[in-house]
């Protein structure tokens, strides 16, 4: 060995020279030799320690989870043999009562089938289906819903009403965006009045929280306009027990604000919203019977006395522009309003009476699929096509919901079930759409 190398090496008088040993970069980067240490006070290490001697390279590199992007590009595909685009295409079109059963295929038609995406391409390409949601309440005061689905004449389970309103009194129900359906205010057996305010998801087929009412109230008027909810009057335990505020909640900013107080404090009884105004008829003081309108557009209440609050009974719905009423308690005779002479018309007639029965009466009216839908408290419905000018074709008025008459046993078991007719009545009605 040479003089110049000796220089070199420090340990040169005991022949071996410190190095560290190679390290590859593919099949390790974190095991060395054990049999040395580390260096004090410097940021690389030396073979001896448990992390490896290049700085440069993550020790956990290879422990790391796929990226993202990765993840994307190594998932298996929505169908096997398809791309995702055509896979979506194909999904969208599956009937929305099958919806449950896709997402329980696996993650990915879950996270598809629950998303805002694969029902707004539904929504878009005309295939969203209208769903009736009826909610009824038995002699012992009880909530329970059903849910019909009119394409296949079926009534659908549901989760059950959450426990806040499973004995509630006069809450409030609406829909905005088309699936989200909201329980609000009413009374609690134990509680008394309440703010709370919840929401089922047509989509996800689950409830959530919303932010509460400003104020507790039950037996109040509710509406939606331009997607927005507006409650006003009502009750409240306490010394003002009648109350004249109002408030709306924008789904957009997830709040509630207060509008201008009505005219007078009222307990509303009716409410429809005609001519981008909400029409209230109920009770003020003294049991007289008043009526309101409101206009968000200037945010004001006004007195009414024209011959629609007059000529007005409920249940009533709008519908392409017109009002709509029911003139028979059993729902087979059709008003509308006529604006020009403001009186109410017979506009149409079924020609079978029923019956008066209680569980044959009408207790909703609602749009559905562009029709007028009547639903009786025994669960029966009828479709009504007022669009159809040829008011004797018998297709005009069909009945799409009649106990014992639908296709399957489990079917039959729901409207068993649903239209228990002298032991409960309906509340509330609404159609959500998915």
């Amino acid at each position: 060995m040479d003089l110049s190398s000796q220089r070199q090496s420090p340990n040169g008088s005991r022949g071996f020279r410190l190095q560290a040993p190679l390290v590859d970069s593919v099949s390790c980067y974190c095991r060395v030799d054990s049999g040395l240490k580390t260096v004090v006070e410097a940021r690389k290490f030396v073979p001896g320690s448990k992390l490896c001697i290049q700085p440069d390279i993550n020790p956990n590199a290879h422990r790391r989870k796929n990226s993202k992007r990765e993840r994307t590009r190594i998932q298996p595909p929505l169908l096997p043999g398809l791309p995702d685009d055509l896979a979506v295409a194909c999904l969208i079109r599956v009937p929305r009562a099958e919806h449950r059963k896709l997402r329980l295929v696996c993650k990915r038609w879950y996270r598809l089938a629950s998303g805002n995406f694969f029902y707004s391409q539904r929504k878009l390409l005309g295939m969203s289906e209208e769903w009736v949601y009826v909610f009824k309440r038995d002699r012992d005061g009880k909530i329970s819903w059903n849910t019909f689905d009119p394409s296949s004449q079926i009534w659908q389970p549901l989760p059950p009403v959450p426990r806040e309103y499973s004995e509630a009194v006069g809450f409030g129900c609406a829909v905005l965006s088309g699936c989200h359906l909201y329980l609000f205010g009413g009374k609690d057996p134990l509680r008394g009045s309440m703010r709370r305010v919840i929401f089922y998801n047509a989509r996800t087929n689950k409830w959530h929280r919303a932010p509460d009412m400003l104020r507790k109230r039950h037996f109040f008027g509710c509406c939606v306009i331009n997607n927005c909810l507006y409650v006003a009057g009502g009750e409240c335990e306490g010394i003002q027990r009648t109350l004249r505020s109002a408030e709306v909640y924008d789904p957009n900013k997830n709040r509630w604000s207060f509008i201008a107080d009505m005219s007078t404090a009222m307990v509303p009884l009716i409410g429809v919203v005609y001519d981008k105004k909400w029409f209230l008829k109920g009770l003020g003081s003294h049991q007289l019977v008043m009526s309101e309108a409101y206009d968000p557009e200037v945010n004001s209440w006004s007195p009414v006395s024209d011959g629609m609050v007059s000529g007005w009974r409920n249940p009533c719905t709008s519908l392409n522009g017109r009002l709509y009423g029911l003139d028979c308690r059993d729902g087979c005779k059709l008003r509308v309003y006529d604006e020009t002479a403001d009186s109410w018309n017979k506009f149409m007639d079924s020609k079978v009476h029923l019956g008066n029965s209680k569980s044959l009466e009408a207790a909703a009216l609602v749009p559905l699929n562009n029709k007028l839908c009547i639903i009786r408290n025994n669960m029966s419905m009828s479709l009504v096509d007022v669009s159809n000018p040829d008011k004797n074709d018998p297709r005009v008025w069909e009945n799409i919901a009649v106990k014992g008459q639908s296709k399957n046993i489990l079917s039959n078991i729901w409207s068993s079930i649903a239209g228990r007719a002298l032991k409960s009545h309906i509340v509330h009605c609404q159609v959500l759409q998915a």
